[in-house]
């Protein structure tokens, strides 16, 4: 990897010597060996594992609590190579043909903030670009006050990504930024091989991912509105009329005249299936709707899952409900929410539901096509947010999640901040977020630690009934009886007397209009 100081006027930027530069870029893309890999023994092969943060060790990562994990077996069942040539010179290789991994160099802009700032950002970017299947082989990062309105870049960091580019043979270039459509034009024309931005590679995550018909439609949309204004073509392709002298080879008369571009022809097209996704979409909305009115109507308490992606949302909830949800220690592993029922260790129940994660600079696209999923966030009587103590800025995260929230409108909903990987994180970085986060848990999905604290805790921030009554129930009423078990009641005694059982009970408002008329006047 290389990498020069940028004689730009930032004085920062001056002061660190090349050597200090390739040591932040060599620890960006984590080279130097994970203090917790164990040590390799004599005549082993050596590890390509910690690259970044993304890479699968799917020995290690599952506990009991998840299950046969049989969707993350399909997820793996097509395996990407490195290279494995894609022509296929036998037909009987396309029932075991695997993909190719593109090879992908990183380009990033340190524009504010600090220098581990910076890091942690091309560090995430690595990390995507390993879950969308991708090889990270070098990566450079340029000290800006702001990004070059042109090729982003610069014209001469641009060029020596283009040397990169040439020296490691790589066929995609990843910016951690969205690019405007001029600047991904002009940037392809430097290096000579496809650009895509931070954006696109999340939809990218998104569409490999998306299993259920409403997260596919959301994630097309998504797509189709990120690609409209990108729109581009070579040559006569995307200029050419379908009126004047093309008819005089094709339709003939009647189809002469100014006609309609192919450009504009792919447009329209684009603008027509979106509206055809939005209907669609909308069409599935008031299913999710009545699922959360019927709780609402039985007053179930619903408590929403939400955080940073690849911070523990999944693996929790399978420790807690056995929900045998796929967990991947990978990015946006799971975009499809998950709703369980879970009870209190006084049997008052409530609902589970996970979430889709959240990232830095979340493409508005995605916001508003999964507004409908978010929306289980926002409707939520407590929100569990799940942080990653073991990553290197958990406040980063905590911050990136808590814009989204407020995007959807969940910041007035209460919130449980739970320290999640305490079994593998720093002592003193637990320390640091419990005295900056009052209301706190610190657990450990995969290890157990700390799951009766939030359990407790859960059971204290829901929402619990609150009409005290004191019921005579005759005994030919035994339904009622019943029902007071199974639903969400707190029964303090119970007394078998010749006339029936009465009974002293704190039900929630819904109920206690049903039992009005066993109220005990004595």
């Amino acid at each position: 990897m290389t990498s020069q100081p940028n004689t730009g006027p930032d004085s920062a930027a001056q002061d660190m010597s090349p050597a200090e530069i390739q040591a932040v870029i060599d620890r960006i893309l984590a080279k130097d060996t994970p203090a917790r890999e164990p040590a390799q023994t004599a005549g082993a092969p050596a590890s390509v594992l910690g690259k970044a943060q993304a890479i699968s060790r799917r020995g290690e990562e599952h506990s009991s609590y998840d299950g046969d994990q049989q969707d993350l077996e399909e997820r793996h069942a097509l395996r990407r190579t490195a290279g494995l040539s894609t022509e296929l010179e036998d037909v009987t290789e396309v029932e075991y043909r695997q993909l190719r991994l593109e090879r992908v160099v990183l380009a990033g802009l340190w524009t504010e903030g600090t220098l581990a700032d910076a890091e942690n950002s091309l560090r995430e970017l690595a990390a995507l670009a390993e879950t969308a299947g991708s090889e990270v082989l070098d990566g450079i990062v340029q000290r800006r006050t702001k990004p070059d309105p042109g090729t982003f870049l610069g014209s001469g960091k641009a060029q020596e990504l283009k040397d990169i580019v040439m020296s490691t043979g790589a066929d995609t270039v990843v910016v951690d930024a969205e690019l405007a459509p001029s600047q991904r034009r002009s940037l392809e024309d430097i290096v000579k091989v496809k650009v895509i931005d931070r954006t696109a590679l999340i939809l990218d995550i998104f569409a490999q991912h998306a299993k259920s018909r409403e997260g596919k439609a959301q994630v097309e949309l998504a797509q189709l509105e990120y690609l409209l204004p990108r729109l581009r073509g070579w040559g006569d392709s995307m200029s050419r009329q379908a009126g004047g002298q093309v008819g005089g080879a094709g339709a003939g008369m009647g189809s002469r005249g100014p006609g309609e571009t192919k450009i504009e022809l792919d447009r329209r097209r684009i603008r027509t299936r979106m509206a055809k996704l939005r209907r669609e979409i909308a069409a599935m909305k008031p299913a999710r709707e009545t699922k959360r009115a019927n709780r609402r109507r039985n007053s179930v308490p619903s408590v929403a899952i939400a955080g940073y992606t690849n911070a523990g949302k999944s693996s929790l909830l399978n420790r807690l409900t056995d929900a045998g949800v796929l967990v991947e220690n990978a990015l946006f592993a799971t975009l499809d929410p998950t709703v369980r029922k879970a009870e209190t260790s006084d049997g008052l129940g409530y609902t589970l539901a996970d979430t889709v994660g959240f990232v830095r600079s979340l493409p508005t696209q995605l916001v508003e096509a999964f507004r409908s999923t978010l929306e289980e966030v926002a409707d939520a009587d407590l929100i569990l947010h799940i942080v990653d103590v073991s990553h290197p800025d958990p406040e980063g995260q905590i911050a990136a999640v808590r814009a989204v929230f407020s995007e959807v409108d969940a910041r007035k909903v209460p919130e449980i901040i739970v320290l999640n990987k305490a079994d593998a994180a720093d002592p003193f970085v637990i320390e640091r977020l419990k005295q900056r986060e009052p209301r706190h848990i610190v657990v450990s999905a995969r290890t157990g630690e700390g799951i009766p604290e939030l359990l407790k805790a859960i059971s204290e921030g829901i929402p619990r009934p609150s009409v005290k009554l004191e019921l005579l129930i005759p005994y030919n009423r035994g339904d009622l009886l019943s029902k007071l078990h199974e639903t969400d009641a707190e029964i303090i005694s119970l007394d078998h007397e010749e006339a029936g059982t009465r009974a002293v009970v704190m039900v929630r408002e819904g109920f206690a209009a049903e039992l009005d008329s066993f109220i005990s006047n004595d």
